[in-house]
């Protein structure tokens, strides 16, 4: 049973991603080791970035627009809380609730 502590371990960061992969999004671990998806924007080298830090018991997910500094703080899209694959699960309902568009951010 995963306790809130246990997510400093990136065990269960892979357990999330695992549970939210989708085709559109590619799932990582950032130089800081909480989650981090990218997604094509069309611009070389300037992706969609989705990070999901830790919060409390789940995690706190935010978007950052292509060029976006990711070491600020992100377009805030929610919390995802339970066990890992619940959070995985309810992280890959937010990618796929978003709609994104060159300077559109819409959910």
């Amino acid at each position: 049973m995963a306790t809130a502590s246990s997510f400093s371990h990136s065990s269960e960061f892979e357990r999330v991603m695992s549970a939210a992969r989708t085709p559109e999004w590619s799932f990582g671990l950032d130089r800081h080791g909480q989650i981090m998806a990218t997604r094509d924007s069309g611009r070389i080298g300037l992706p969609w970035v989705i990070r999901a830090v830790k919060n409390g018991r789940g995690l706190r997910v935010s978007l950052f627009q292509p060029g976006d500094d990711t070491d600020a703080e992100g377009s805030p899209l929610g919390v995802v809380s339970g066990n890992p694959r619940e959070m995985g699960r309810q992280l890959r309902t937010i990618l796929a609730d978003l709609s994104l568009a060159d300077g559109d951010v819409g959910t």
